[in-house]
């Protein structure tokens, strides 16, 4: 039994929005919102490992920059939820009914409301009631970094395998792109044991930029329609 192609010409003529300029958006926001409060700042964002007193200083003395850490990178989520949404609207189109297309659309959700999430633990860093705090500082900081590490990199792994093992098995993607998104998908999901393990906090920034730069080349990759009998049953 195959897929049935769109029953209506409306249907046609609505494939969405483009999916490569939505990934360079989200990428884009994301790396503003690590250079820009570095320069700002003249230091680098503080590990929830290092010490009490520098992560207290760093806030305290850089609000400006946390501010815009903040504003970005809840910008940065928003058009990741729209790829997700997209992305997997289009392996629908494309004859794809496996449950990878769900887990795909669940990841970039969960991915983006941990964005959320984290950007709104750091804005709770600016206010003047939290920075006098020392305990409260400690405690939203820490609520960023594992919202926007571990929270958001582990389904962002989801939404790269969910795009990918049907790009795979149904042809729409090269097998070398394919394939690196289930490796880095891998990876992603490790980070998982960042959660238990600090020292395993390295596999975040390896699986979520590299993720980041897969999602622009699947963008540009992924077909918009094909012929009926490569649908997949």
């Amino acid at each position: 039994m195959t897929t049935t192609e769109p029953s209506t010409a409306s249907s046609r003529r609505q494939p969405g929005p483009p999916l490569a300029p939505i990934a360079i958006v989200t990428m884009a926001l994301f790396m503003m919102s690590l250079t820009i409060p570095l320069l700002l700042a003249g230091t680098t964002y503080p590990s929830p490992f290092g010490e009490d007193r520098a992560i207290l200083d760093y806030f305290r003395q850089n609000t400006a920059a946390t501010t815009i850490t903040a504003l970005l990178q809840f910008a940065a989520a928003l058009p990741l939820a729209i790829y997700a949404a997209v992305s997997t609207t289009r392996l629908n189109r494309l004859g794809i009914r496996a449950p990878g297309v769900s887990i795909a659309f669940a990841g970039g959700i969960l991915s983006s409301a941990a964005m959320t999430i984290s950007a709104f633990a750091s804005w709770g860093l600016t206010r003047p009631a939290t920075l006098a705090d020392d305990a409260l500082v400690r405690t939203l900081h820490d609520l960023a970094f594992i919202s926007g590490g571990p929270g958001a990199v582990v389904p962002l792994g989801l939404l790269v395998a969910g795009i990918a093992v049907p790009g795979l098995l149904a042809g729409l993607l090269p097998r070398w792109l394919a394939i690196t998104g289930l490796v880095l998908a891998g990876i992603a999901v490790l980070g998982t044991l960042a959660v238990a393990v600090p020292a395993l906090a390295v596999l975040l920034p390896i699986a979520r930029f590299p993720s980041m730069v897969w999602l622009i080349i699947a963008a540009l990759r992924l077909p918009k329609d094909r012929a009926p009998r490569n649908r997949t049953p």
